[in-house]
């Protein structure tokens, strides 16, 4: 292979793993098509007394910081959305193809829940969330099968890291 084939090439550990973000991607826009398909903005239906679906339009970024600016905050979390992506499958695409269950498996949900909510973007112009944590009125921010997915994929990583570090120690000389 020449090198500029190569780059596009995916390793044996991105291939075991990128059915996962596939798999979060097909979920996340099944789950937002229903939800606009049944619900109309601002629309919800209480599930039990501290969740509701409820249909939302996200215009800005996690906690909907910025979404009250003009309209180029689309067009940045868009991008950021899309560099975080291909870094992530660079990052994928490097890893073993055993040994790295746990990063792999975080770098996945990542990958997923990014382009998912990349494809609202693009589509839309803002991210349908529509799961509603609240205690009486008290709520945390809505969000989405694709804001699950990088919150999980996140916290894989920290653990892969955690875990890391005491292997590490564990493996160390004693001083």
């Amino acid at each position: 292979m020449t090198g500029e084939r190569r780059w596009f090439a995916l390793g044996a550990g991105a291939a075991n793993w990128l059915w996962l973000s596939v798999a979060v991607v097909a979920l996340d826009q099944w789950t937002k098509w229903l939800v606009t398909q049944h619900f109309e903005e601002f629309e919800k239906l209480t599930l039990l007394p501290v969740l509701d679906l409820m249909r939302l339009h996200n215009e800005g970024a996690a906690f909907s910081m910025l979404s009250d600016a003009s309209g180029w905050q689309r067009w940045l979390f868009t991008a950021i959305g899309i560099a975080v992506s291909i870094g992530i499958l660079v990052w994928i695409r490097r890893l073993p193809a055993r040994g790295q269950s746990l990063l792999a498996a975080g770098l996945a949900l990542v990958l997923g829940g990014a382009l998912g909510n990349v494809i609202d973007r693009v589509l839309w112009g803002h991210v349908i969330d529509f799961i509603r944590v609240h205690w009486g009125e008290a709520a945390f921010p809505a969000f989405n099968v694709a804001d699950s997915a990088i919150t999980v994929g996140a916290a894989f990583l920290i653990l892969d890291n955690v875990l890391e570090i005491i292997r590490e120690r564990r493996a160390a000389p004693p001083p």
